[in-house]
């Protein structure tokens, strides 16, 4: 058996089994216990996870996000108006999962919620907020938590762009290696690079840390699992939505709704592409390739917002400007539009190969600027490129990427999805 120890804590040594790490976690722990008082007057009658969305409650898009990663098993830690909750939900079976309930105070905390459900939580479980909406890949979560080998690990989105208008300030510190220097909820540290939005992996030995008094387990536990280097950060750049306000209640409905994003990048996919080290300077010398129109004209007829990504390095090597490229995508807008074939918007990366920048694929940068400036669920979207650097920008923003081949152009690749489409419509 391998052993390693967190220290000295509450007057025991509390010790974790290597080998009792499981990359099989199964259950949910959901803390819907609040008022949600930033939600008035909507949370007067309802509890917050109860809000309607696109005509669901929120936690319904909860339940249907944890049963697409495999999660068998939801514990929902309750307070206000519990009953809302449980008389909608029952027993999960008419969601396909197992729901469990663990009811306490109103005036509980929330590492008092956690505490008080001890009996019916696995070894290893998944915790979440209730107002929190990310695009979960449980099975990288349970990867990066295994090789950090602490008592927990955290999910961090990397906040790069502020999240514009409906932004949180940063409140955590996560190192190169991947572990968490700082939690700081009054969010007033200098030093802080993300904000922690939950989808916690815990090992059930985090609670004998607790005490037992009412207590918060965001001022109480994550600092002492910090201070133990036992809280791990995996750290994200899909954008997470949240419930708080009634602001971003409107926003996270957007992004809630359904969605049909495809990517295409530009050369080798819609047009014919240049040899080596040469690029397409001007519309002259734009060749369309056999079937892009029709492609794109099929996918606007079935509602596709169709945005086209692109590396354009000819613009760092003085080979042609911005203006330049403008104008071929001008006129590449103008040609489909004839066709009824509509782009929905282009981004482009004019960086050179060693400028470091973050749009550059195989770096994802691109796909998840336009995410976030279109609340776009990469994770729902389809991406096609034509080489390896598309398919590891793809892989890395989650989306289903797909490369055309001199044997499968753009034309037979939309076919494909359209008709997977039509079969999954009509069953």
């Amino acid at each position: 058996m391998i052993l390693w120890n967190i220290g000295e804590t509450l007057s025991n040594l509390i010790y974790i089994d290597v080998n009792m790490i499981t990359d099989n976690v199964k259950q949910a722990v959901i803390l819907a216990g609040g008022e949600g008082t930033r939600l008035r007057p909507l949370t007067r009658n309802i509890p917050k996870p109860m809000a309607i969305l696109n005509n669901r409650p929120f936690l319904e898009y909860l339940i249907e996000l944890l049963r697409e990663n495999g999660i068998s098993e939801i514990v929902l830690l309750l307070g206000y108006l519990p009953e809302k909750i449980i008389q909608h939900f029952g027993d999960g079976s008419n969601y396909g999962i197992n729901i469990k309930y663990s009811v306490g105070k109103i005036t509980d905390q929330t590492g008092t919620r956690i505490k008080n459900a001890e009996s019916i939580l696995d070894d290893t479980f998944l915790l979440m907020y209730c107002d929190n909406y990310w695009p979960l890949n449980l099975k990288r979560l349970i990867e990066f938590y295994i090789e950090h080998k602490t008592l927990a690990s955290t999910t961090v989105y990397a906040n790069k762009d502020s999240m514009g208008e409906y932004g949180a300030e940063n409140n955590i510190c996560v190192d190169i290696d991947g572990y968490v220097l700082k939690y700081d909820k009054s969010r007033k540290s200098k030093d802080l690079n993300g904000v922690d939005i939950g989808f916690f992996i815990i090992n059930k030995n985090v609670l004998a840390l607790m005490p037992n008094h009412n207590f918060s387990f965001e001022e109480e536990t994550l600092p002492l699992l910090v201070d133990k280097r036992q809280l791990s950060g995996y750290q994200t750049e899909h954008r997470y939505y949240y419930i708080s306000t009634v602001e971003n209640l409107k926003q996270t409905e957007q992004y809630l709704q359904l969605q049909k994003n495809i990517f295409l990048d530009r050369d080798g996919v819609i047009n014919q592409k240049p040899p080596d080290k040469d690029y397409v300077k001007n519309w002259s010398e734009f060749n369309l390739l056999y079937g892009a129109i029709e492609a794109m004209r099929r996918l606007t007829q079935k509602g596709y917002d169709i945005y086209i990504v692109t590396n354009q390095r000819g613009i760092a090597r003085g080979m042609m400007d911005e203006q330049d490229l403008r104008m071929i995508h001008d006129k590449l807008k103008e040609e489909l539009e004839k066709h009824g074939a509509r782009i929905k918007q282009i981004y482009y990366c004019p960086h050179g190969q060693d400028d470091g920048c973050e749009c550059r694929k195989p770096k994802p940068g691109l796909l998840f600027r336009a995410a976030s400036e279109h609340n776009i669920n990469l994770t729902k979207a389809i991406f096609i490129g034509d080489d390896e650097s598309d398919l590891q920008a793809g892989d890395t923003a989650g989306c289903k990427t797909i490369l055309v081949t001199p044997e499968r152009n753009l034309l037979h690749i939309v076919e494909s999805i359209l008709n997977s489409e039509n079969t999954v419509g009509s069953q």
